[in-house]
């Protein structure tokens, strides 16, 4: 006998002897050291490449006491094993039988604590594999449980599901395609684990109306929200040109249907509006989930009005603004993320929920509700603040999608709001374009708005003809909203006839030329003869210096800008005098009107 070869059988052979003493014992007489020895001598079977022998004992008729309750301890080398050798190796083919035979054989509880601490042991690039390798045993070993199987059902998915959480989700189609740590596989491979389990439940709920074992039901609604959260809001669930079969996209399929036969679907969708959770049996488990739940809800919103999964399950009763009412909180709560995967979700869920309204449909009583309020401003933040560009211009078109669908005396609140909360020049010159807008709608119409004349418009003209610091604001920054503001006066001005005084414009005309045309007029003085007086110093310092290319530093409406050259220095004062001469150009043509028309009118009562 070959001396390089002894080692292997020794174990071999330590191994039948350890079986053969255990034969002729009594079940209850097994002990401690019997399992450890089993433990050591199996495990070097493996290690050395006997699994086959190992096999022929386990499928053995006369071991099968001895693997029931020693089996479970060589699920840790066993596993190990398969990862080492090679898809091909009959040595694996071997390891992957007695992984099954194990689930077969051993005591369901020993083996089922022994793999759910192999797959809780399991890091990195091997979580996925570990997971998918034992979902089969797993899923065996849980069939066969009488005791606690929802606890260990909900263990098993609970298990899972924290293992797979800090693995990054593929969002690319390349990312996708790739699948390089396994999640896509994955995923879907659990919901398949958990199907038995699901129509177990729903066979249960079919036998009677009042079905009251809600333990393994709640577990699997536990399971559906944790995969809701991670990874199906942030995962990429638009249609990718050359996957034929989107794996996430089939994931939210399964997660919905699974939702959708248990019961909790429909009251899941719509638990938000009501206040209240669904009805759990554990008080416990109750609090975590309104606690926690937020995500989850959200991520279901978007699968159902977006993506319309399972959407042919609901009743088509709902009106478009109760639609929207039930999502403006799950709408704030992903318009406050950073993560462009989960914001961009917020906002196709709000346009989804806003397309299906008519124009001007949406009632002012909405905006008793805090979310109408609050997610306006939401959107004013991205518009201002998010460093991606498509998305400030999506933000951007939303919200006047949300402002056409409001009706005129929404929009005027609305207008208001945003007028006092934006502080941002940009959008507050955009909502007075806005009200323009309602202006001249309110004018030509056959019927009078009363929000958009009169003395509701006199009261929101008080807002936006004004400078917020009198003569000394900052006109640089402000100037899309005071431009905004001056078009808007020389539109009234033009359009509504001083005898007429639709707008009430021309009664309120002497506050207005004091609150604002005057301070602008002395601020824009001083601004032009500032910026004038620096260009004057800047062209002076460039003749003393050495080079034009001296660097220095500029600031700009209370900003630090980037080191610049004189030259480039000069460039930005020299654009900022441009806008000053705009602003007064079409000051004067306003005050010009007032004046022609004041005159006309006097001429005419004279």
């Amino acid at each position: 006998m070959p001396e390089e070869h002894s080692p292997t059988i020794m174990a071999v052979d330590e191994l039948q002897a350890i079986i053969q003493r255990c034969q002729i014992l009594e079940e209850a007489d097994f002990k401690g050291e019997d399992f450890n020895l089993f433990q050591v001598a199996g495990q070097k079977c493996l290690e050395d490449g006997y699994a086959a022998q190992l096999l022929e004992v386990i499928q053995n008729e006369k071991n099968k006491v001895i693997i029931k309750n020693m089996g479970w301890n060589l699920i840790s080398p066993l596993v190990r094993c398969i990862f080492m050798y090679k898809q091909e190796d009959d040595k694996r083919e071997h390891c992957l039988r007695i992984l099954d035979q194990l689930a077969q054989l051993c005591n369901p509880k020993e083996l089922f604590l022994g793999l759910l601490e192999q797959i809780e042991q399991t890091s990195g690039e091997q979580v996925c594999q570990t997971v998918m390798l034992l979902l089969q045993p797993l899923q065996t070993v849980l069939l066969k449980l009488q005791n606690k199987k929802a606890y260990s059902v909900g263990l098993s998915l609970a298990m899972i599901m924290n293992q797979l959480t800090p693995l990054p989700v593929p969002y690319t189609k390349q990312q996708i395609e790739e699948d390089k740590l396994g999640l896509c596989q994955c995923c879907n491979a659990v919901v398949d684990f958990a199907k038995p389990f699901v129509n177990e439940v729903v066979k249960n709920m079919e036998k009677s109306s009042e079905y009251n074992d809600m333990e393994l039901k709640e577990e699997l609604i536990k399971f559906c929200m944790r995969s809701l959260k991670y990874p199906l809001l942030t995962a990429q669930l638009e249609q990718l040109e050359g996957i034929e079969e989107h794996p996430f996209r089939h994931f939210a399929t399964e997660i919905i249907d699974i939702l959708w036969h248990i019961g909790e679907l429909i009251p899941l969708v719509f638990v938000h509006h009501k206040g209240k959770s669904p009805h759990w049996e554990n008080q416990e488990f109750s609090d975590i989930e309104r606690k926690n739940s937020a995500d989850s809800l959200a991520s279901l919103s978007y699968l159902v009005f977006v993506q319309h999964f399972g959407v042919e399950c609901f009743p088509v009763v709902f009106s478009p603004s109760y639609l929207l009412l039930c999502n403006m909180a799950h709408i704030e709560m992903l318009l406050k993320r950073t993560e462009e995967s989960v914001l961009s979700k917020g906002l196709d869920l709000f346009e989804s929920c806003l397309l299906r309204m008519e124009d001007n449909s949406l009632l002012h009583h909405y905006l008793e509700f805090r979310d109408f309020i609050n997610v306006p401003q939401d959107l004013v933040k991205i518009m201002t603040l998010c460093p991606m560009e498509h998305m400030r211009k999506k933000s951007l078109n939303i919200l006047q999608l949300l402002i056409d669908k409001f009706d005129t005396e929404g929009k005027y609140t609305l207008f208001r709001c945003l007028l006092k909360t934006s502080n941002h020049a940009g959008v507050e010159g955009y909502i007075i374009k806005n009200i323009k807008d309602q202006i001249h709608l309110a004018l030509t119409k056959e019927y009078d708005s009363i929000w958009f004349t009169g003395h509701h418009l006199i009261s929101l003209l008080d807002l936006v003809l004004s400078l917020p610091e009198g003569a000394e604001t900052d006109l640089l920054q402000n100037s899309d909203r005071i431009m905004a503001s001056l078009n808007l006066l020389r539109y009234l001005v033009i359009k509504d006839c001083e005898s007429d005084n639709q707008t009430g414009v021309w009664t309120t005309l002497g506050k207005i030329e004091q609150n604002f045309l005057k301070p602008l007029r002395v601020g824009l003085n001083m601004s032009k003869a500032h910026y004038e007086a620096e260009i004057k110093n800047k062209k002076e310092n460039r003749k003393e210096a050495q080079s034009s290319n001296t660097v220095c530093s500029v600031t700009v409406s209370g900003e630090k800008m980037p080191a610049m050259t004189t030259g480039m220095q000069l460039q930005v004062l020299h654009s900022a005098l441009f806008t000053f001469d705009l602003i007064e150009s079409v000051l004067a043509r306003v005050e010009e009107l007032i004046e022609v028309k004041t005159k006309a009118v006097m001429d005419e009562n004279s």
